[in-house]
């Protein structure tokens, strides 16, 4: 359930999407106070603090004896990019100039790292946790576990899956060491090298590394602002080419943050479906939403056992919980083999302690809390960006995951961006090194996963002021 302070976002989702979708404009006025309040039955203080998060985000101005306006859109839908149906190698150009992290973080503004923060990470509930199980199982934990993973874990993912509709069968569930291995082992299972997959455009550079090491080609399809993977885009490529995978991530793209709509999944997977093309989909922030309830998964619309799902929860509770899971399908037994050679079992600690936090209410509470404060930071550094950056700068705000994808124009100078970067020590990720093509050089992703300081706060300001 909603939290009590949050009640009005019953109201305020449906003019956020009403706004980003165009139906609502600049300067539409907005229904007054006293209506809304009648309308969703709520307090005066509820819909006075909607609205007052809806300015807060850039959507609505407060105008004053007047009521509220829809905003001059300072978060601007990102220019469509346009790339080749050419299939390309794998291969990554030279970036090192471009790479603005830095080994010691001491004094740095870090917004690189898809990771939560220790400040966000639930580490007393993980510790004590860890501590219970240690003294329940004892030396048992010093054994191997079932190869493909714990029973009881695979029926608790089952569970949860559910409650969002994905049917998932525990008969088909591997348990991994996280998602990038996941993500290996169902990509190794059903291509060979120089076949050719549709990947999402920009990717995250973890994925593609994964692709190169597989030696396979690529086509790239776009991510659009509202809908997500450009559908019409991979029929066409699927017309010209003999793709043997798509890989994307539907939930909370990582790096542009947007969530595909349920009519793009479903459209996605009736193309795969068409084309008997395996969808291998990363659920990795699917539990990180902002508003309403948990989005659906292509694996929702899937008949056929031709979508792979994979996750873990890394990225919601611990990066050091290395603790992942793939839904096969009908590609299970190729799966299950490569599985067995990577390594017979997944920590047998890491198993126990998810066992334990998912059987209680734990986890769930920490992600209610968690999303909160993840929504509050990207709020609070889309609002920076905005005002620091020249009016030029696109960007979108997410709703939901760890990302903000940005674009400066595009005669910037980013060597001398990345230089100013790295003189006030704020790390971006360098938008070349999410695609082999060179269409987002001028891009650059900011992760909103650390808690935000005064000193980071005038850090971005000082580089956006000399973004001119």
């Amino acid at each position: 359930m909603m939290g009590k302070d949050y009640k009005y976002k019953i109201f305020t989702s449906k003019i956020e999407e009403a706004i980003l979708t165009g139906l609502l404009k600049e300067g539409d006025r907005l229904p007054s106070i006293r209506t809304i309040k009648s309308e969703y039955n709520l307090s005066v203080s509820s819909v006075q603090s909607g609205y007052d998060y809806l300015v807060f985000k850039g959507l609505v101005t407060a105008v004053p004896r007047s009521g509220y306006i829809v905003a001059r859109q300072s978060i601007q839908q990102l220019p469509q990019i346009e790339l080749s149906t050419i299939p390309k190698d794998a291969v990554f150009r030279k970036k090192v100039h471009l790479i603005t992290n830095q080994s010691n973080y001491r004094g740095q503004t870090v917004l690189n790292e898809a990771s939560p923060s220790d400040i966000f990470i639930p580490q007393k509930l993980v510790l004590k946790t860890m501590q219970k199980v240690i003294k329940e199982k004892g030396a048992s934990l010093l054994r191997y576990y079932p190869n493909n993973g714990s029973e009881e874990l695979k029926e608790l993912l089952v569970r949860r899956s559910a409650l969002h509709g994905a049917s998932i069968s525990s008969d088909e569930l591997l348990i991994t060491d996280g998602a990038l291995q996941a993500l290996y082992i169902a990509l190794a299972s059903i291509t060979s090298p120089n076949d050719i997959i549709a990947v999402e455009s920009p990717c995250i550079f973890s994925i593609l590394e994964v692709i190169a090491n597989l030696k396979l080609r690529t086509v790239e399809i776009p991510v659009r602002f509202y809908e997500g993977f450009d559908t019409d885009y991979l029929k066409k490529v699927c017309l010209t080419n003999d793709i043997k995978a798509i890989v994307l991530t539907p939930n909370f793209h990582n790096p542009t943050g947007v969530l595909m709509t349920d009519e793009s999944k479903k459209a996605v997977y009736q193309v795969a479906l068409h084309h008997h093309i395996p969808i291998i989909e990363n659920d990795i922030f699917g539990d990180l939403y902002f508003n309403g309830t948990r989005p659906s998964n292509i694996r929702n619309y899937d008949e056929a056992g031709l979508v792979l799902t994979y996750s873990s929860f890394s990225k919601s509770l611990a990066p050091g919980i290395r603790l992942g899971w793939l839904a096969a399908g009908q590609f299970f037994s190729k799966i299950e083999r490569l599985k067995f050679a990577l390594g017979r079992s997944v920590s047998p600690l890491n198993q126990e302690v998810m066992i334990k936090l998912l059987q209680s209410s734990a986890y769930d509470k920490h992600l209610r809390v968690f999303r909160q404060q993840l929504e509050r930071q990207a709020m609070q550094l889309v609002g920076q960006l905005i005002s620091a950056f020249p009016d030029s700068l696109h960007i979108q705000f997410p709703k939901g995951g760890y990302c903000i994808w940005a674009q400066l124009p595009l005669d910037t100078d980013m060597v001398q961006f990345y230089k100013r970067c790295t003189e006030e020590g704020v790390q971006f990720t360098p938008g070349a090194t999410f695609s082999f093509t060179d269409v987002y050089d001028t891009c650059f992703r900011a992760v909103f996963a650390k808690q935000l300081t005064l000193f980071d706060l005038q850090a971005i300001k000082r580089v956006g002021g000399t973004t001119l």
